[in-house]
């Protein structure tokens, strides 16, 4: 535990009040309430300003992780017979910017994302700010009926992002909200653009893992044939085992390697 919290890093109070000053400034406020919320997040640290402003503070430990974690990943893509696609931006600005700039384009393709606001920097660190989603809950927290009508959606939104070059590398449940029972994706990471095929393979392997412990493997893999081809299916059941051996993923391998067998046949 020592260690994951030396990873995550903490900042100074002072640096936060400093940063939420500056968001408060930048929108005509004098003073606000700022939250800061409680997430098992080594790349950033979140707060909400006024109930209306999500703010990403990302700071040079935050970017130091996003390295280890990018090398550790791309060691992995190796690992399942590819080269690594994951990428990593020098400085915590660049990170936001990446960010900001990825949400905007999956808005633009009809994938609903919290609107984005700004990335700017503040002495050193990137700041991020979107929109703030109320009373929203993740994938993982929904009965298994509402993630079975949510489960086509989520290969849509995919597909969407796949069809245009753009991948999001980082799909599990927690990067999946439900506000008004509509889904929104979020924490885009980054991937090199001439590797989509293999970042595809990928995110389809990472929306499989993350929906099987909630919906069963058929379920899962019926969802993701509306939108992808065996032939893709085949190519994502490559990365299954990579993507299992991640904390954040724990999932029935076989039985959606089964799944895409039974559907590929």
């Amino acid at each position: 535990m020592a260690f994951r919290r030396f990873l995550r890093g903490t900042v100074p109070w002072e640096q936060l009040e400093g940063v939420a000053r500056a968001v408060l400034n930048r929108y005509g406020e004098s003073s606000g309430r700022i939250v800061f919320l409680e997430a098992d997040n080594w790349l950033s640290t979140p707060f909400v300003v006024e109930d209306r402003w999500f703010v990403k503070l990302i700071t040079q430990q935050n970017s130091l992780v996003h390295a280890l974690l990018t090398t550790g990943r791309n060691i992995g893509a190796f690992s399942s017979g590819t080269e690594g696609f994951f990428e990593h931006f020098g400085t915590p600005a660049q990170m936001a910017q990446h960010e900001l700039e990825a949400t905007e384009r999956m808005r633009e393709l009809g994938v609903n994302a919290p609107e984005p606001i700004e990335a700017f920097e503040h002495n050193g660190m990137g700041v991020l700010v979107f929109e703030y989603l109320q009373d929203f809950a993740t994938l993982d927290d929904l009965p298994p009926e509402a993630v079975e009508r949510h489960a086509p959606t989520v290969f849509d939104y995919l597909h969407r992002m796949h069809e245009d070059g753009l991948a999001h590398g980082d799909f599990r449940s927690e990067n999946v909200l439900v506000a008004d029972d509509e889904l929104y994706f979020i924490d885009a990471t980054s991937v090199r653009e001439e590797a989509i095929a293999d970042a595809r393979a990928y995110d389809i392997a990472c929306a499989l893992g993350a929906l099987e412990p909630l919906v069963g493997a058929h379920t899962a893999v019926d969802a993701a044939a509306r939108q992808y081809t065996a032939e893709e299916l085949l190519d994502a059941d490559e990365f299954l085992d990579f993507v299992n051996i991640r904390p954040d993923h724990d999932f029935d391998a076989g039985a959606i390697r089964g799944a895409i067998e039974q559907y590929a046949s």
